[in-house]
C-alpha cells in the first residue's frame, strides 16, 4: 500500500486541535491505496476488509475531497454506479473490495446479499455533494451515474415498495437482503424501515431535482420536488411521538413503530434538513447532543451537524473525542475522514457551489480557538487558503485556479460589513439554528486575497 500525500494544512492556536488535525490527516491517508485492479481507492468500511461500503463511503467523501482524494471517490462512486442490476432487484453491491469484486464477507450470489435499502439513496445525494464540491460533470453525464440516479428513483423504489405507498420497506422473508434501516439492530425484530430510509429518499429527490434544474429540464425537477414535499410532510405529521416529544425510529410491519431509539434515525433527520424548524427541531438536536453516545460509526456525524445548527461548543468538544487517544475504535476509517470534513466544513464552514463557482465561508471558532486557517483546500479547479480570527473576520485566498465567487458569512444582524477596510452593504439570510447570518458576495480572481470583517459602525 503507497499512502497518497496531501497539502492541506491546518494551523490554529489551539495545540490540542493541530495534534488532532495531524492524526486524522496522516490516519486517513493511511488508508489510500493505489493501483489495484479496483483502481484507486481508500478504505471506508470495517477495518482489515480491505474494501469501502455504500454508507462509509457517501460519509467519508467529505474529508476525502478537503484532502484531494476526490479522484479516488469518483471511482468508488462509479463502481458502485456501474454495479446496479435488474437481477439485483435494483440493488447495487453493499460493499467492494480491492480487486473490484462485490466483498465476500456481505454477498454470495444475486439472490442471496446484505444490503441496507437506504444507502442508493445515500449515494446519489453524496454524488450530487461531490459534484457540487469539484465540479466534475462526470456526476452529471457519465451513462453509468444516470443509470444508477434513474433507476434509484424508479425501478428501486416500485421494485421494493410493496405497500404501494411510495416508500421502500422490510420483510421478514428478506433476511438481510433489503434491510430497511442503517440500524441493523432491527434485523429480525420485526422492523419494517427507519425514519433514515424515508430521509434520505427526500434528500435523493431533492438531489436529482437540482441535477435536473442545473440541466435545464425544470418540469422533471418540479416532479422531484414535488415527492420530495410529499415525503417531508408525511414524516413530519407521522413520525413525530408528541407523548415523548420526539421522533420515531423504527416502523414494525403492521405499521405501529418501535419503542427503540435509534441513533442513526435522529442523525439522518438533522443532516438531510427534513425536520420542520422550530420545536421538533430543536428538541431532536437536543437530545442528540444529551443523550448516550453510540457507536463510533454514528458519533462521527456529530460534530458536523451540531456545527451546521449553531450547536458550535458541543461540536468542538465532540471533535475533540474523536481525536483522543483513548477513543475505543479509533481507527475505523470513518473516523479520521470525518474529523477532516468536519474541520473545514464545520469549524472553518467552507461550503462550494459549482454551480455559480462559489465558495461560502461561515466562523464557527469556539473560546477554545481564537484564530485557524485551513490552507491548500482543492475546490473546483483551485487551491483556496481560509483564515477566521474569531468568529468576526475571515479572510480567503484564492491560491491557484481562475476566478471565484467568495460569499462570506457571519452569524450577527449587520447592516454592513467590511471588505478590504471599505463598509459594504450586507444582505441577511436565515441559518439552520433559525438566527440570521449576514453576509457579502465579492470576486476573488487568480490570487487574490481578500478581508472581510464584521465591522463598527
Amino acid at each position: 500500500m503507497r499512502s497518497r500525500e496531501s497539502s492541506l494544512s491546518f494551523d490554529c492556536s489551539s495545540p490540542q486541535v493541530e495534534e488532532g488535525f495531524a492524526w486524522a490527516k496522516k490516519q486517513a491517508l493511511g488508508f489510500v491505496n493505489l493501483g489495484d485492479p479496483v483502481g484507486d481507492w481508500y478504505e471506508a468500511a470495517l477495518p482489515g476488509r480491505e474494501a469501502f461500503c455504500m454508507r462509509d463511503l457517501s460519509h467519508q467523501c467529505t474529508g476525502a475531497r478537503v484532502l484531494g482524494l476526490q479522484e479516488l471517490t469518483l471511482n468508488m462512486f462509479r463502481h458502485f454506479a456501474c454495479n446496479i442490476s435488474v437481477t439485483r432487484d435494483w440493488c447495487t453491491f453493499w460493499e467492494i473490495d480491492k480487486n473490484g469484486h462485490p466483498c465476500p464477507a456481505d454477498y454470495r450470489d444475486d439472490s442471496s446479499f446484505w444490503y441496507n435499502l437506504p444507502a442508493n439513496f445515500d449515494v446519489l445525494q453524496a454524488c450530487f455533494r461531490e459534484f457540487l464540491w469539484t465540479g466534475n460533470i462526470a456526476y452529471l453525464e457519465e451513462p453509468c451515474f444516470r443509470r444508477f440516479y434513474a433507476a434509484t428513483v424508479g425501478e428501486y423504489i416500485a421494485r421494493w415498495d410493496k405497500d404501494g405507498d411510495g416508500i421502500p420497506e422490510h420483510h421478514a422473508s428478506y433476511d438481510s437482503r433489503g434491510l430497511g434501516s442503517y440500524n441493523e439492530g432491527g434485523h429480525g425484530k420485526g422492523a419494517s424501515l427507519g425514519g433514515d430510509l424515508i430521509v434520505l429518499q427526500y434528500a435523493a429527490f431533492r438531489a436529482f431535482a437540482a441535477m435536473h434544474e442545473h440541466e435545464g429540464s425544470p418540469v422533471i425537477a418540479a416532479e422531484l420536488r414535488r415527492r420530495a414535499a410529499g415525503l417531508k410532510l408525511s414524516y413530519n405529521a407521522a413520525w413525530w411521538d408528541s407523548a415523548r416529544q420526539r421522533l420515531q425510529s423504527l416502523m414494525l410491519e403492521g405499521g405501529s413503530f418501535s419503542d427503540e431509539d435509534i441513533p442513526e434515525c435522529q442523525i439522518f433527520p438533522l443532516l438531510c434538513d427534513i425536520i420542520d424548524q422550530g420545536e421538533k427541531r430543536e428538541r431532536t438536536l437536543q437530545a442528540t447532543i444529551e443523550g448516550p453516545r453510540p457507536n463510533v460509526e454514528a458519533r462521527t456525524y456529530f460534530p458536523e451537524i451540531w456545527y451546521r445548527y449553531g450547536r458550535n461548543e458541543a461540536a468542538f468538544e465532540e471533535l475533540m473525542a474523536l481525536v483522543d487517544r483513548a477513543l475505543p475504535r479509533r481507527e475505523y476509517p470513518e473516523v479520521s475522514f470525518s474529523v477532516i470534513g468536519s474541520m473545514a466544513c464545520g469549524m472553518m464552514g467552507i461550503d462550494v457551489d459549482a454551480r455559480e463557482r462559489m465558495v461560502a465561508t461561515i466562523p464557527r471558532l469556539t473560546t477554545e480557538v481564537s484564530w485557524g486557517c485551513m490552507d491548500n483546500v482543492p475546490v473546483l479547479d483551485s487551491l483556496i487558503s481560509v483564515r477566521h480570527d474569531g468568529i468576526h473576520e475571515s479572510v480567503l485566498e484564492n491560491r491557484a485556479g481562475p476566478a471565484l465567487l467568495w460569499k462570506a458569512c457571519f452569524s450577527v444582524n449587520a447592516q454592513h460589513l467590511t471588505v478590504d477596510g471599505k463598509r459594504m452593504p450586507a444582505e441577511t439570510e436565515s441559518g439552520r439554528d433559525g438566527k440570521l447570518c449576514s453576509f457579502v458576495t465579492v470576486p476573488m480572481e487568480h490570487a487574490a486575497k481578500r478581508t472581510i470583517s464584521v465591522g463598527r459602525f
